[in-house]
């Protein structure tokens, strides 16, 4: 851990301070909403849980940098960056599809 520099220690207390902020807003949204039973509310837990879980990795991945650990960290890695990208996926369909909503919408 002492041969860490100052920028990668900033690096791991910036991913530290969002991993936690991340996983408040999880914990939260968990226990005040019924979030798994529409679309948007399952891609509002799981983009702040993916992103959660990459800076996990970084703090991670900085303590323990070589070792069966990190060659497992980077595979788990590779999944939320893949996690990450469809739940962007599922958002861009969700904007396209509520903005159709409300250009079809004669009330407006």
């Amino acid at each position: 851990m002492a041969e860490l520099s100052i920028d990668q220690w900033a690096n791991v207390a910036a991913s530290m301070m969002a991993s936690a902020v991340c996983a408040v807003f999880v914990v939260t949204y968990h226990v005040r909403a019924t979030w798994w039973r529409t679309n948007v509310g399952r891609n509002l837990m799981g983009l702040p849980a993916a992103i959660g879980a990459l800076c996990l990795y970084t703090v991670l991945v900085s303590f323990w940098p070589d070792g069966c650990f990190a060659i497992v960290m980077r595979g788990v890695r590779t999944a939320v960056i893949v996690g990450i990208s469809v739940l962007m996926a599922q958002r861009i369909r969700m904007l396209l599809k509520a903005q159709r909503q409300h250009r079809d919408d004669p009330q407006v």
